[in-house]
């Protein structure tokens, strides 16, 4: 099963269906991006020496000329290794040589200089190769027997997604054909329906979650759309839909919140949004409550890890707008119900299931998870066991089937004895007025253990102060949770993906002469 049947399959059954477009201008019918992906699969073949099983690399920003890349690569039998655009060319580079990559597409074909790029791997721009150039002078024979995919078996390696590294060295997760294909499958029955009209806008980085969602999407032929800026800006976000209609997108929390605040400057409703997918990082009930009030019921929630894509639990659009049901503020603080494919448990220390309600460890267990760890057989034998993904993130299920997460379970602080979760206290903070954004972790206290420091960013400098929000914490949570620091800063430290870099911030504690945080 080669996830790359799905598009040439849909090439047979829809050619002249719109597929690629730059921004609002397409680029390419179905027919067309099956072909060009068969001509970039011939040269990596043919000129580049790559053969199934091979690690080919994309170390580019968001383009269409990445998705023909990728189905390349997977055509020709290989293994796509997306890297982080954002991540500087050293660490780049250590990925590659981890991953024994034979080749990288690079926007210009020359990101690496020769002493970094690591021995038999070849660096090529992502520009589709001249057809006259590269196609006509092979043999007819080899052109006929790549009409179709190379066959791969479901358990073949197809994904190889390096963990965003926050808190240490990244880790190559392994995906298979089998993982991808049960993930796609999982989305329009658990996230969202998928129309031949919708439009998938592709504003987060493709090396990511937002990449992964192409498949459904090319397996019902639907549209895929780059922004001009090959990147995230909430006004294109917004141009695109009402020019195209039916869009959809996976964003960040942090993605979200600038979409609300640009639609709120700009009188933008939602006109031609279908769907935000939203997830990766803590989307705060006050955030969602208030992209409710600016966009309506488009919103739907996915939680998920590299290690188990896009696919552990789903909050649906239903849930997240019924806002007159008696549970909501509890379920819209959630991540959701289980995703068909998966089942969950929430266990303790020595990995024994606890009862509802009681936090614990998270662990899936199911068609989508990984693999196991790149050449790491250490950190794959201490992941996952039996079949089980121990994803280190702590939680709780209800009575009703709605996991709520409380944190990382090496973001929890021990004060005094007591644990605090840093997301129960980001989400009080969080629904004050004068909060922007919040985010929460431990500092090393003699007399306590650990003492809880909230990084803020107020929506105005110079309108919050300690004690204002002392008096709201208190009167909404336990005195013993509330910090006993607030650091005021201009902005929180993010990785390419949304996510808050905590080690950043706990280095920031360490060294107090940051001029970004001060309290």
């Amino acid at each position: 099963m080669n996830i790359a049947n799905w598009l040439d399959q849909s090439a047979s059954r829809w050619p002249d269906r719109p597929a690629l477009f730059q921004g609002a201008r397409q680029v390419a019918d179905y027919a067309e991006f099956a072909a060009r992906s068969k001509v970039r699969a011939l040269s990596l073949m043919e000129w580049d020496g790559v053969r199934p099983g091979d690690r080919v690399a994309l170390f580019m920003k968001n383009s269409c000329d990445y998705l023909e890349l990728l189905y390349a690569i997977w055509w020709a039998g290989a293994v796509a290794v997306p890297i982080n655009c954002k991540l500087h060319v050293a660490e780049a580079a250590w990925i590659l040589g981890n991953a024994e990559a034979r080749v990288v597409f690079t926007d210009e074909g020359q990101t690496f200089p020769p002493a970094v790029l690591p021995e038999r791997c070849r660096e090529r721009d992502g520009l589709l190769p001249n057809e006259a150039e590269w196609v006509r002078p092979l043999e007819r024979q080899v052109i006929d027997g790549l009409q179709h995919p190379v066959p791969r078996d479901v358990d073949d390696l197809a994904w190889l997604f390096y963990t965003s590294g926050t808190t240490g060295r990244s880790k190559g997760v392994m995906l298979s054909h089998g993982n991808l294909t049960a993930m796609s499958l999982c989305y329009p029955v658990d996230v969202d329906r998928v129309d031949a009209g919708d439009a998938v806008v592709y504003a987060a980085p493709m090396s990511h979650g937002a990449g992964l969602y192409n498949f459904i999407h090319v397996r019902h032929g639907a549209r895929h759309v780059v922004p001009v800026s090959r990147g995230f800006k909430a006004t294109e976000v917004f141009d695109l839909a009402m020019a195209l209609g039916q869009v959809t997108l996976f964003a960040a929390p942090t993605m979200v919140k600038r979409m609300v605040e640009g639609a709120r400057e700009h009188g933008y409703s939602g006109e031609g949004l279908k769907t935000v997918v939203y997830g990766g990082a803590p989307m705060y009930l006050a955030d969602l409550q208030q992209a409710l009030d600016v966009f309506g019921p488009r919103l739907v929630q996915i939680y998920g890890q590299g290690e188990s894509p896009m696919t552990v639990s789903a909050l649906s659009r239903e849930a997240i707008a019924d806002r007159a049901h008696p549970q909501w503020e509890r379920r819209a603080a959630s991540v959701g119900t289980v995703q068909s494919c998966v089942e969950i448990r929430v266990v303790d220390g020595q990995r024994q299931p606890l009862p509802h309600g009681q936090p614990g460890e998270i662990a899936v267990r199911g068609a989508t998870v990984m693999q196991g760890y790149w050449r790491n057989e250490a950190a794959t034998a201490e992941t996952r066991v039996d079949g089980w993904l121990y994803t280190g993130d702590i939680g709780y299920l209800d009575a009703d089937g709605y996991l709520t997460l409380t944190d990382r379970s090496k973001d929890v602080i021990i004060s005094g004895g007591s644990n605090v979760y840093p997301r129960e206290v980001e989400e009080v903070l969080a629904l004050h007025p004068g909060v922007f954004e919040v985010c929460v972790v431990g500092e090393q206290d003699a007399e306590w253990g650990e003492s809880v420091v909230a990084f803020v960013v107020p929506r105005e400098h110079g309108t919050l102060s300690h004690e204002a929000l002392n008096a709201w914490f208190v009167s909404r949570m336990a005195s013993f949770k509330k910090p006993k620091k607030y650091l005021f800063c201009s902005e929180l430290p993010k990785n390419s993906y949304g996510k808050v870099l905590k080690t950043d911030l706990r280095a920031r504690l360490r060294n107090r002469s940051d001029p970004l945080a001060m309290s």
